[in-house]
């Protein structure tokens, strides 16, 4: 499986000032697997710990943070030879040892000949809960979910990838209906790895399910582990409320959706919990669309979306034939899917951050973005259909340099914006 965030691992090992490295990310987004795999690619030697297992790995950091001491017990426990440059340390599920989160700062000042890489699917949560983090003494980096180009890596599509990768918009116009295929495929599998590669091994979509719904139980039975009974509740209902959220015609979040006469003071905690689970994305509404869009930041409005297009479509219960083909019970919920495909590649594919523009309910720009000066809207089309209403609209009053529509149709350039097939959304 290629991994994008593999060429970051690769630049980060080489820096001249380099500091341990902190993976972030929701659980089964292939953190373990690419810190492994960096290890076998790139060191002669790989030092392995998973603080899950509890007893006495975390107790090799209880005593002090002497990191020759430190790096003796680690020898020991992982039997593999520890050298400076040449052995690749990893911390795994770190959030259960606080006291080796720590450490990580002495690895930097006294040791930083030492190649350190950690992860932990609940960071933020035990940030939260008073876990003493290394502030600019670490380097971060966020996993996602497989990004449609990798997704297309990993079933064997190596060629049409790298016709997106390079903007080749002739090659992909000439194939639409393959990149149309796989994107459907897509829709359904989504980007999280074990669905991916049981799907690329085997061709079995009813599998995959199997898989959707095994790491939405595994999402819920976290809640219970990690969250007080009275905060539990108030969790599931947003978690649970999601999907009819983004099915509604104006996508923000509204709390009246999880339970009548519901307020937001409410319920602020339970979204901040799944926002540092890595479970959730929140793309805020700005009150002006004008540089810095950080600075029009709306915090009032939002919305939520899921962190991969794959478990929406499993908590929404749509079944293949629906997504693959398209019945009428699905035509609503198609826009909700598609909306959620595009957040995932900007997340995964750019180094943007989506916002959204609304003057009404009824006129909407679905995404944001800030490019080289300038503000860029995107409408999102989940069809071949090339009206685009509310952008015409905006582009009439506003002015933008350049304005996007992705949909399902070709790349084409027009006087007053750009059609960008959704499939090539991460060249934005």
């Amino acid at each position: 499986m290629q991994r994008r965030i593999m060429d970051e691992l690769i630049h980060w090992k080489t820096k001249r000032n380099r500091k341990p490295l902190l993976l972030r990310g929701a659980r089964q987004v292939g953190k373990t697997w690419l810190m492994k795999e960096f290890g076998r690619r790139c060191f002669k030697n790989t030092a392995y710990v998973n603080f899950d297992s509890g007893g006495k790995i975390c107790r090799i950091f209880e005593e002090d943070f002497d990191i020759r001491r430190i790096l003796q017990m680690l020898n020991i426990e992982t039997g593999a030879k520890i050298e400076p440059e040449e052995t690749l340390i990893i911390f795994d599920e770190i959030q259960e040892a606080p006291r080796a989160i720590s450490s990580l700062k002495y690895f930097y000042e006294n040791a930083p000949e030492y190649a350190v890489i950690a992860a932990g699917s609940l960071l933020g949560v035990s940030i939260h809960e008073g876990v003493s983090f290394p502030v600019g003494k670490i380097d971060l980096l966020e996993i996602h979910p497989l990004s449609y180009v990798e997704f297309l890596k990993a079933v064997g599509e190596e060629a049409l990838a790298e016709q997106i990768e390079a903007a080749n918009y002739d090659a992909m116009n000439t194939f639409s209906d393959k990149y149309i295929h796989w994107l459907k495929l897509y829709y359904y599998i989504g980007g999280m790895p074990e669905a991916v590669s049981d799907y690329a091994e085997n061709g079995d979509i009813y599998a995959v399910r199997e898989i959707q719904n095994r790491l939405l139980e595994l999402y819920e039975n976290d809640f219970g582990k990690h969250m007080p009974k009275q905060e539990l509740a108030r969790i599931r209902m947003v978690w649970n409320s999601i999907p009819l959220q983004l099915a509604k015609e104006n996508k923000k979040f509204f709390f009246g959706q999880i339970r009548q006469g519901a307020r937001a003071k409410e319920f602020e905690l339970a979204i901040e919990w799944l926002l540092d689970c890595g479970l959730i994305t929140k793309v805020y509404r700005v009150s002006r669309p004008a540089v810095p869009l950080k600075a029009y930041t709306d915090f009032a409005a939002f919305k939520i979306y899921l962190l991969d297009v794959g478990l929406l479509g499993a908590m929404s219960e749509l079944d293949a034939r629906s997504i693959l083909e398209g019945n009428e019970l699905f035509l609503e919920f198609k826009g909700s899917l598609t909306e959620q495909y595009v957040l995932q590649q900007l997340v995964a594919e750019t180094a943007y951050t989506p916002y959204y523009f609304s003057v009404s309910a009824h006129s909407e720009i679905d995404f944001m973005v800030q490019k080289e000066g300038g503000v860029v809207p995107v409408e999102v089309k989940a069809e071949e259909n090339l009206r685009a209403k509310s952008l015409k609209a905006y582009c009439d009053k506003h002015r933008p340099s350049y304005a996007v529509r992705t949909s399902m149709a070709g790349y084409r350039r027009e006087e007053w914006m750009v059609n960008l097939p959704l499939y090539g959304i991460r060249n934005l």
